[in-house]
């Protein structure tokens, strides 16, 4: 049965059969099955984390819902972005290869891999239908000729199937998932602290992120309770995960606005006491106000070599967990203007938490001190408190009126 629903253009049919039969349409075999090609139009919406969450969204809601039990799927795709929707699929179900669940083939421009599914050489070119297969050197000169007329990321994304991260960025999308451990490979925490950045300076979405101290002296990032909204929003998600984590401290920069942060912290905790969401007998953490002494690069850059050198480790609790802080990572380069909210906040757990060189040159207290002056002068932290003790870990009262 065949009913035309739309004549201008481009017509378009309904096409139905009886009982369980096949049937071709373009050149293409149907059945109950699924064909996606390009999900992203292109680079603009590819390169774009809330598009790329809405086709993942109608992917996981809408596309595989409907499928019969063992029903195919093929995805074909430019592939632009590293997490675009092949590259999420994969990072989420895995390869063949590997164990996983997708068959991969993939047809780069010029063979440069020795599983080429074409049984190309390395450097072989891929066949053009205008061209003579025979003629090696004109079907390379083509691709050649290509790759000379479009950027380097265009060229990986359109013709090799490999797509880049952007150039300059501090960490790329391999160095961020070879970091990832699952929680229950998690060492028990040693201290723990959450990071804030507030949005400023016309930035809309603020950054929250906690993590832990292990005792391998690695710090692993948890969580992350970024999002948009005014200070009560940010101040209400620190505090709140500051109560998950049981945090020693909440750290926050005080160059900009650093006595409202505090206020705005504090008022928060005392507010949650009064609504029942925090016991009443419970004492805020240490506020610590942090003052940067250099530029948001020189801050980042060695925390982006601590992830690099496994210093640092993400541990997300579901697939994607992190993915907001993730891409932060992956596509902030220095030469933006804009300060994303997430970088920062880790930045600044980091700083605060990991026994990092140089740290006294990079940041220091709220009163300009060096943390490392500070913790010479509290002395050396005192053994664990008895039972019933009030003081929290380490056997330092936190919260105290006026504490850093």
């Amino acid at each position: 049965m065949v009913h035309r629903l739309r004549g201008l253009g481009e017509p378009v049919y309904d096409l139905q059969v009886d009982g369980n039969r096949n049937f071709f349409a373009g050149q293409v075999l149907v059945h109950n099955c699924l064909i996606v090609d390009d999900p992203h139009k292109g680079r603009a919406e590819a390169e774009s984390h809330r598009i790329r969450e809405g086709v993942h969204e109608w992917w996981s809601s809408t596309a595989v819902t409907r499928l019969q039990p063992g029903s195919p799927i093929c995805v074909m795709q430019t592939r632009w972005h590293e997490l675009d929707l092949s590259g999420r699929l994969l990072a989420d179900e895995g390869d063949v290869a590997e164990g996983g669940r997708w068959l991969v083939i993939r047809l780069p421009a010029v063979a440069d891999s020795p599983d080429d599914p074409l049984n190309r050489q390395i450097g072989d070119p891929l066949p053009h239908p205008l061209i003579d297969p025979d003629v090696r050197d004109t079907q390379l000169a083509h691709w050649h000729d290509k790759r000379r007329s479009v950027t380097v990321r265009d060229w990986h994304a359109l013709y090799m199937a490999d797509p880049q991260a952007v150039e300059g960025a501090l960490l790329s999308w391999d160095d961020l998932r070879a970091g990832r451990i699952a929680r229950a490979q998690m060492p028990p925490p040693v201290k723990s602290a959450v990071a804030v950045d507030p949005n400023g300076g016309g930035r809309d979405t603020y950054g929250v992120i906690g993590g832990v101290l292990g005792p391998d002296q690695r710090l692993y990032i948890t969580d992350d309770r970024s999002g948009s909204g005014g200070s009560k929003d940010w101040s209400e998600a620190a505090v709140r995960l500051a109560v998950t984590l049981d945090a020693d401290r909440i750290i926050f920069e005080v160059n900009y606005g650093g006595d409202m942060v505090e206020r705005s912290i504090r008022t928060a905790w005392t507010d949650l006491q009064r609504a029942g969401d925090i016991p009443a007998d419970r004492l805020v953490p240490r506020l610590e106000g942090v003052r940067a002494k250099k530029n948001k690069v020189l801050r980042a850059e060695p925390i982006a070599q601590a992830f690099l050198s496994g210093q640092i480790r993400t541990v997300p609790d579901a697939p994607g967990a992190l993915g907001d802080l993730e891409h932060e990572w992956a596509t902030w380069q220095p030469t933006d203007p804009d300060s994303p909210g997430r970088i920062d906040a880790s930045v600044y757990l980091a700083w605060g938490l990991l026994p990092l060189p140089g740290a006294e040159n990079v940041i220091g207290t709220a009163a300009n001190v060096s943390r490392s002056q500070v913790q010479q002068q509290r002395g050396p932290v005192p053994g664990p408190p008895g039972p019933g003790s009030p003081f929290g870990r380490g056997g330092r009262r936190f919260g105290l009126p006026g504490s850093r």
